[in-house]
């Protein structure tokens, strides 16, 4: 029972590891959802409207980053894009590696140190999956030029 037990907990948190890299780069669009979720259920939308509003904004805010980062050519504004992506799953990855690692480092300093490893694997995660999943398209059409010979 206890080899079955390790083995289920190891497992249980490889899960979790990888879907907190997996889900890492929508955490811009969830918590834009869920502050305009939020809003919308104070203002008396209903419970029903407030999701639907919420979900439209969350799939509009993923939606308009990956096309601003596709479009902008500007290094500087692709970088700031990019960070605004990245900065709160580095956040929660920051927050959940401290909280994991309470578990078996009894040392705080060591603690900070692996929560901000955390926190700069899950950002960088994020920011290397905004990059690959925003493809760059050229704004000009592909125009053959002939070399006279």
């Amino acid at each position: 029972m206890l080899a079955i037990g390790l083995v289920l907990n190891t497992l249980g948190i490889g899960l979790f590891c990888w879907a907190i890299i997996a889900l890492a780069v929508y955490a811009l669009p969830f918590f834009v959802a869920l502050i305009i979720g939020m809003m919308t259920f104070h203002s008396d939308a209903g419970l029903i409207g407030a999701m639907l509003i919420a979900t439209a904004g969350g799939a509009l805010t993923l939606v308009l980053g990956q096309v601003a980062f596709a479009v902008t050519r500007s290094p500087a504004l692709r970088i700031a894009i990019a960070t605004a992506f990245a900065v709160p799953p580095a956040v929660a990855g920051y927050h959940v590696v401290f909280a994991v690692s309470n578990i078996g480092v009894p040392s705080l300093a060591w603690r900070e140190v692996f929560a901000s490893l955390g926190a700069v694997c899950v950002g960088g995660t994020a920011m290397t999956r905004l990059v690959v999943l925003a493809k760059t398209r050229p704004f000009e059409p592909d125009v053959v030029v002939e070399k006279p010979s």
